[in-house]
């Protein structure tokens, strides 16, 4: 059974109507970057549960969760109305296997990422462990609107610090925006725009590809990777291409 612990909200940032960040303190234990943690509030008599991927580094004191505010939702809206000092429920040990001890090392490692997922990457390139084994790292952040890009600005300072290391490539699916490419992401790798905007082959080869976000997205990719690229799904006791995580 899942220890649960009390956190405390210190802050939610409103990014849109629809996208927020919540940051907690809690006496958590050590998570790895890429994990998540369950969240729970006490409504009616019930505990309304679910799982969110840690955006901070494992070795920061805020804890930070980038989430939708699904309007029929259970939980997401009364997430979002929560104020600094209210108290949210927390699993005390984090959950998942979306990490990089589970990537076999490659020549440039794809993070693909939709909407809110793009969260376990943020931890994982905050951290900055373990990245020692790829030449190359491919953030790609794909959103329907340009405003849906709250992490942009981190995404950037990251860029920096990488210094040539890591690439970063916004997708803007339902309007065009200077920097960004417009389309959905399988088509756009198919077509082979993702390759020439980022300077980079994504091959068998070469590359590891991370997924994470939209199922339809994960599937469609994933599909198409195998047909046109050759690529399989990655298993511990057979290696592969691609690793991925469903964000509902």
């Amino acid at each position: 059974m899942a220890e649960w612990v009390t956190a405390k909200v210190q802050e939610i940032e409103n990014w849109t109507d629809a996208l927020f960040s919540l940051r907690v303190t809690a006496p958590i234990d050590t998570f790895t970057a890429g994990q998540y943690a369950k969240l729970a509030l006490e409504v009616n008599g019930e505990r309304i549960v679910r799982a969110y991927s840690y955006v901070n580094a494992p070795n920061d004191q805020l804890l930070e969760f980038y989430l939708v505010t699904v309007p029929e939702g259970k939980l997401s809206p009364r997430l979002q109305a929560l104020q600094p000092g209210d108290e949210v429920l927390i699993t005390k040990e984090a959950a998942g296997f979306f990490i990089l001890d589970e990537i076999p090392p490659c020549e440039t490692l794809w993070m693909l990422a939709t909407g809110t997922a793009i969260g376990p990457y943020l931890s994982i390139l905050q951290q900055g462990e373990g990245l020692d084994r790829f030449e190359n790292i491919v953030l790609l952040h794909a959103v329907r609107y340009a405003a849906d890009l709250s992490y942009l600005p981190l995404m950037q300072q990251l860029q920096q610090i990488y210094q040539g290391k890591l690439r970063i490539q916004t997708v803007v699916s339902r309007e065009t925006t200077a920097g960004a490419l417009t389309g959905r992401v399988p088509a756009l790798i198919e077509s082979g725009e993702l390759e020439a905007a980022v300077g980079l082959k994504m091959t068998a080869e070469s590359s590891h590809i991370m997924l994470c976000g939209n199922p339809e997205m994960v599937r469609d990719t994933q599909q198409m990777l195998k047909e046109s690229r050759e690529m399989r799904k990655h298993f511990k006791r057979k290696p592969g291409h691609m690793t991925s995580e469903h964000y509902w």
